[in-house]
């Protein structure tokens, strides 16, 4: 990708200059007259890397902004150059550059020839197999507005379930943090003034605030020790969970764990129904369609369990049938497909599907955070309290210690 620098006349016949991505000089000429101008000159910037393109990421709630944009353009009669252009032009040239940098290289690539999903293609990072499908779909079946239209709402809908989720997590996140700052002030300001107190009592102290002081004083003279074992740790477990077994390990654990399991499949069988069901409505074959599901799936243990469905569907199941071999597909999913097979509407059920569990979903993070809070205020208090009341159980036991010192 070539960067030139241009000047050129409008329609007012006033001069402007900017800069125009593109593979040549005759397509950023191209792209100049599409925007209705009339290029004085045009000098060579810079080239781009493709590579290095390719690692550039946008804004979810752009992409999705985009997309609607887009769909209302074509829908009115706009050509896809045009239409592309006119995205280009009202993006942010600071906020948006990588955006308007991927708009102009498909921009770019379709005036010369390339069919639309295969220029989305060149940019997996940005728009993924699912986009890239569903616009394959529409370009051949002619619904291209229609389909971008429904991508949009998609994309919405994801967003805003992965939105939900996060503030739900944001709270206990926010708690722990200020425990762990509260507890670390503690034990290095405040433990030891006490301490320095307690020698002068000159007697055993009581078990509780001997660790505590043993932990201040660990903490304080050899806290980098403390440092690179905390470091370690999260490093090791970061490494862990991003191998092919460390992830597989944690997407198991993660459908067994005892409130947050029936969460997590909620929202995987969620994305797995929505998913289906805009890719079915929009041509996709659906073999094709169950290789996208399992790879957006999130999760190992139903991408695998899609896998195996696909490979039943291919030699002759039903779908319905070939999800029921499958223990993880809850049996309210099964009998909505096997309805939607014998009227021929899959694409409906599984969007009911999607939206109950939605809906579900909401409920139990409602009920998780209601939860959490009051747990939180108890793990918070017990902390500090446990602090407090090692610190000043010597002191309730005064007259003990004052005993001890005297024999």
């Amino acid at each position: 990708m070539i960067t030139f620098s241009y000047q050129a006349r409008d329609a007012s016949g006033r001069i402007v200059t900017g800069i125009q991505d593109a593979l040549n000089e005759d397509n950023a000429i191209t792209s100049l007259m599409s925007r209705g101008l009339m290029v004085l000159s045009l000098h060579k910037k810079s080239e781009a890397s493709r590579s290095r393109k390719k690692t550039w990421s946008v804004k979810e709630t752009d992409i999705v902004l985009c997309t609607r944009q887009l769909a209302t353009m074509i829908e009115a009669g706009i050509s896809l150059v045009q239409a592309l252009t006119a995205l280009y032009d009202q993006c942010d040239p600071r906020r948006q550059r990588n955006l308007r940098f991927i708009i102009s290289d498909i921009t770019t690539r379709v005036q010369g020839g390339d069919t639309f999903h295969d220029a989305l293609a060149k940019h997996p990072r940005v728009f993924n197999r699912l986009f890239t499908s569903m616009v394959k779909a529409g370009e051949h079946g002619g619904l291209l507005a229609e389909i971008l239209d429904r991508l949009a709402g998609f994309l919405e809908a994801t967003a805003r379930l992965r939105k939900k989720v996060k503030s739900a997590m944001t709270y206990p996140v926010i708690v722990v943090c200020i425990a762990f700052a509260i507890t670390t002030f503690l034990i290095v300001r405040v433990v030891p003034i006490f301490g320095e107190i307690f020698k002068d009592f000159g007697a055993k102290l009581p078990a509780p605030t001997q660790f505590l002081l043993d932990v201040s004083d660990f903490v304080r003279g050899e806290w980098y020790f403390l440092a690179l074992g905390i470091g370690g740790t999260i490093f090791g477990l970061r490494a862990f969970m991003r191998s092919k077994r460390g992830k597989q390990i944690w997407d198991r654990w993660k459908l067994k764990l005892p409130v947050f399991g029936p969460l997590v499949t909620k929202i995987c069988m969620s994305r797995f129904s929505r998913t289906f069901a805009q890719l079915i409505r929009s041509g996709v074959p659906i073999l094709e369609v169950l290789d996208i599901v399992g790879g957006s799936s999130g999760n190992h243990v139903i991408e695998t369990s899609i896998k195996s469905v696909a490979d039943d569907v291919e030699k002759g199941d039903n779908l319905s049938v070939a999800l029921s071999k499958k223990k993880i597909f809850p049996p309210m999913l099964l009998r909505m497909v096997a309805a939607g097979e014998q009227t021929g509407k899959i694409d409906t059920m599984l969007e009911k599907m999607a939206d109950f569990w939605d809906e579900e979903i909401e409920a139990m993070l409602d009920a998780l955070t209601s939860l959490i809070e009051p747990m939180l205020i108890v793990f918070l208090g017990v902390i500090v309290g446990g602090i407090v009341i090692a610190m000043f159980l010597p002191i309730f036991k005064l007259n003990e210690v004052v005993s001890q010192n005297k024999t």
